[in-house]
């Protein structure tokens, strides 16, 4: 049964952010205004082609019957909880190999089939902080960029790779380099292409994120002192300006891509320093929402820029909409998401405008989902996976099949007609398409 919780208090503040700024776009800005419009022919990286966990597909099945959809290939895979980049036919993701010296690899395999196309296998031994109650990894996603794919290990080795054969083209050692951020969980960070470089999320004094150029890994930038958390940096534009959004530690904070200098922060703390979740931006309408697991809750941001500044306004926040891993999809003035950090698993929609709680649903387990064609696509950790018809009124769930075993963390990536799905164990391909 759905019920309805009008959110109990609000507040309004505004923060205003003192950087002298360009306001006209630079030709590598001008070449992210071009990526945030990215062709939706494959899933290029960690939330989709444009970050917000939505592609444009055909038309999909409506109904699945009571054994699920049917599985196109399945086949062994690994250790990880990397998620499933698609491109041109090829996939590409990322497991460990068995034992305590088991090796990373990055792995390519023909969608059609699963068969692997190529491997990449190196060293990389987790921190002695690592906790190996939830595996040890890898868990960030691979990076397609014209032919070439980045990867990053849960040891923070970072990876440029030819997309054809897997050949090395340059690596750093994020930890070993730089003095990045070791987290007890391990490197979970994907990359993220601007321009001609490649960013990543390294964390520590000076070197908080750092450019390097896509061809040649060599250092654009590193900049900021803040702590690491285990979240992606993300592009947006407001009012003309790019700005690459970085969920750290203890603080959302907006950089200038180009550079690295500071625009904006936000303090968002957890006792967790877990900041994970990718924040869900709408240009229309300017609001940002950001959320996390425990006291971090959620928040409602407005962003506006006037001459240099960029004024951020919360509009509304509700500590106890707590999101973990999971995702946010926004569909009209709705934000769709799935808590369940430390607690059981909810499904919620949210009024994005002003905070009140639409419905809140069991039904799976802590999700993972993304939408193509009106519908959800989800997988709950215990290796649930489902079909929902999105509806801010009411959760209504289409089907909903076990094909996976638990801990299925990994969100699912959906290309085409075909929804690619992964557990700690093995990898599979399901035809969603609906029937001629």
């Amino acid at each position: 049964m759905s019920f309805a919780l009008p959110y109990a208090w609000r507040s309004i503040a505004t923060l205003r952010a003192s950087r002298a700024a360009v306001c006209c776009l630079t030709a590598a800005a001008a070449l992210s205004c071009t990526a945030l419009a990215r062709a939706e022919s494959g899933w290029t990286r960690w939330g989709g082609p444009n970050q917000d966990w939505k592609i444009k597909c055909g038309k999909l099945a409506g109904e699945w019957p009571e054994s699920g959809p049917k599985k196109a290939w399945t086949r062994e895979l690994g250790e990880g909880y990397s998620s499933i980049s698609e491109e041109n036919g090829k996939l590409y993701t990322m497991y460990r190999e068995e034992g305590e010296d088991g090796k990373e690899v990055a792995i390519c395999l023909d969608a059609k089939t699963g068969q692997t196309v190529w491997e990449r296998k190196y060293k990389a031994k987790p921190s002695d902080e690592h906790v190996m109650e939830f595996g040890a990894g890898p868990r960030a996603t691979p990076l397609l960029c014209d032919d070439r794919v980045y990867t990053i290990g849960v040891s923070g080795i970072m990876h440029c790779l030819n997309k054809a054969d897997g050949k090395v083209v340059w690596k750093h050692d994020l930890w070993k380099e730089f003095k990045g951020t070791v987290l007890n969980h391990g490197y979970s960070s994907s990359a993220l292409d601007y321009g001609d470089t490649v960013i990543a999320m390294v964390g520590g004094k000076g070197h908080s994120l750092m450019a390097f150029r896509k061809d040649n890994g060599k250092v654009v930038w590193k900049k900021q002192d803040f702590k690491n958390s285990y979240s992606t940096p993300m592009i947006i534009n407001v009012d003309g300006q790019d700005q690459m959004l970085c969920f750290m530690a203890e603080e959302l904070a907006a950089l200038n891509p180009e550079d690295g200098e500071l625009l904006w922060r936000v303090e968002h703390k957890n006792q967790w320093g877990q900041n994970v979740c990718l924040p869900v931006w709408d240009a229309k309408d300017h609001l940002l929402f950001i959320t996390s697991v425990a006291q971090g809750g959620s928040k409602c941001l407005k962003l506006s820029r006037d001459g240099d500044e960029t004024n951020v306004e919360e509009v509304w926040a509700n500590p106890k909409l707590q999101i973990h891993h999971s995702n946010a999809i926004r569909l009209g003035d709705t934000i769709y998401t799935s808590s369940g950090g430390r607690g059981p698993g909810i499904f919620y929609a949210v009024d994005v405008k002003t905070g009140d709680i639409r419905w809140k649903e069991r039904g799976f387990a802590k999700a993972t989902f993304v939408y193509g064609d009106d519908k959800f696509f989800v997988v709950d950790e215990d290796g649930n996976v489902g079909l929902v018809e999105p509806d801010p009124e009411s959760f209504k769930i289409k089907a909903n099949v076990p094909l996976l075993t638990k801990a299925a963390w990994t969100h699912p990536t959906l290309v085409g007609k075909r929804l690619y799905l992964r557990d700690r164990k093995v990898i599979m391909a399901l035809d969603v398409g609906a029937k001629s």
